[in-house]
């Protein structure tokens, strides 16, 4: 199973008590940075340790500068491991780190797979890695022979303190998204889980996406 793990740095806590990084990379682990951030920094060497394909990291928040530092301490992290790295929504910073790809939205006015693909080879850069964010079957038309590959989202529901909040699409819609995609891989995200991630795979996907899935605590 291919899975993509998204980052949130929020998800991790504040207090300066979490343990020090392991001794792989504990020179880019600076104690006067945000205890969160070195968390993330901690969490992504876990990512590549286990094998995780893909990391979007997903920290609109921060400046272009500070994104762009938080990626290169990765990028050294992820070195000699087959881990990608993929910057959401910043070709400029994606490129300006050599970062291995972008992920980007369906949304209008964002840059095109080609675009952001001609802005790497004007870079000399190899080319990107490029993942698309799709909901409709439309987008899943319009992504594909376009994006490497796409997730697809919501598949299943989702509530907070027992309130609904999002009902998801179904398998069904997975399944079909699959077909229209093909052969573009599809990656299933949105209330994933370990137990309901086979059923994503039976339907057709060919990996898993998540934040909360593959966070550890």
């Amino acid at each position: 199973m291919r899975r993509y793990a998204i980052t949130n740095r929020t998800l991790f806590p504040q207090e300066s008590s979490l343990p020090h990084p392991p001794q792989s990379y504990r020179e880019r682990w600076d104690p006067q940075q945000s205890t969160q951030l070195n968390a993330l920094l901690r969490q992504t060497a876990l990512w590549a340790t286990e094998g995780i394909d893909y990391i979007q990291l997903r920290e609109k928040d921060l400046p272009a500068a500070a994104l762009a530092s938080l990626t290169r301490s990765i990028l050294e992290i992820l070195h000699n491991t087959p881990t990608r790295l993929l910057i959401n929504s910043r070709p400029d910073v994606a490129i300006a780190t050599a970062a291995h790809g972008v992920h980007l939205t369906a949304a209008p006015g964002q840059l095109t797979p080609a675009q952001v693909r001609k802005l790497y080879a004007d870079a000399t850069l190899p080319p990107p890695i490029i993942s698309i964010s799709c909901h409709t079957l439309a987008e899943v038309a319009a992504a594909r022979n376009n994006a490497d590959l796409i997730l697809f989202s919501p598949i299943f529901h989702k509530s907070v303190a027992g309130e609904l909040i999002n009902p998801g699409q179904g398998l069904e819609a997975l399944r079909a998204a699959c077909l229209a995609a093909a052969p573009t891989p599809i990656y299933a995200l949105g209330g994933v889980t370990l137990e309901n991630a086979p059923a994503c795979l039976e339907a057709g996907a060919a990996g898993v996406a998540g934040i909360h899935l593959f966070h550890t605590p």
